[in-house]
């Protein structure tokens, strides 16, 4: 019964990581809320383990739905040459983005799980982000960057720049924040949300690693079919997710997900204080 109803949470658990970590929404804001009412009965040093993780399966969704554009090899000659100059590029560009946000994780990942990893945190950015995707939207601002092709290796150190914000802040929403700082620089939606996408994939990994290389791997089987469960379903669920967002923001702003930031905010802020 303990294993039926442990699935059951890794199941919910997945399913709000698949949602949340592509929408502009902050995926760590509803983990802390989804914990305050959802327990796991797993150990301290699983759960950590566990809430970066579980990404991974988000991630794996990113690779599939864009393997074309990110894969830069092509083994059929008769299609090209051996080596996708664009796609290498891309990657350089990438990895231009990611360097702010490694190396503060790398030197003081602990420093900012301590202090900066509590609910008043996480209500203050999900509001600031959601006042600053509003704002931002409301303004009439000229798009000068339609395709990756375009996109600069200044373009890619801003982004990054916005995603260290993510990374020190949690409830900025790495998603929210890249995409935030692609469009106050004239970077179209589309472009926004795919670099986004992109940049998960080296954040992610690394996190991940760096958890791991920490914590090791000293769980018991239950565990392991719980992380195991979760990041499946992250998985499925974010295949989903990326496509309704690609086809959403053809037609529509991000001011939806801004307006529901700055409500998630303020239930945060009375919750915590209230308990």
């Amino acid at each position: 019964m303990n294993f039926i109803i442990e699935t059951l949470k890794a199941i919910l658990f997945g399913l709000v990581e698949g949602i949340t970590e592509w929408l502009p929404i902050s995926s760590t804001g509803h983990m802390i809320l989804l914990d305050e009412f959802v327990k796991m009965n797993v150990s301290a040093e699983f759960w950590k383990l566990f809430l970066v993780v579980i990404q991974l399966g988000a991630i794996m969704a990113v690779v599939l739905i864009y393997f074309r554009k990110i894969f830069p090899f092509n083994f059929n000659k008769a299609k090209g040459p051996f080596i996708k100059k664009d796609i290498f590029v891309l990657w350089f560009k990438i990895l231009v983005a990611c360097i702010p946000a490694a190396v503060v994780g790398i030197l003081f990942d602990d420093f900012l799980d301590k202090y900066l990893y509590n609910s008043y945190v996480v209500a203050t950015m999900l509001i600031i982000f959601g006042v600053g995707f509003i704002y931002i939207e409301s303004k009439k601002h000229e798009t000068r960057v339609g395709t990756l092709k375009e996109l600069t290796y200044k373009d890619a150190m801003i982004i990054g720049l916005f995603q260290l914000i993510a990374a020190i802040f949690p409830g900025t929403s790495r998603s929210g924040a890249t995409i935030l700082g692609a469009l106050m620089i004239g970077i179209s939606r589309k472009v926004a949300a795919e670099f986004t996408f992109f940049l998960a994939i080296p954040v992610m990994f690394g996190a991940s690693l760096l958890k791991i290389i920490k914590i090791g791997f000293a769980f018991t089987m239950i565990e392991y079919w719980i992380l195991f469960v979760g990041m499946l379903v992250a998985f499925v669920v974010s295949v989903l997710v990326i496509k309704f967002l690609m086809s959403y923001i053809k037609k529509h702003d991000f001011k939806i997900f801004g307006y529901y930031r700055i409500i998630l905010g303020i239930l945060v802020f009375a919750y915590f204080l209230m308990k």
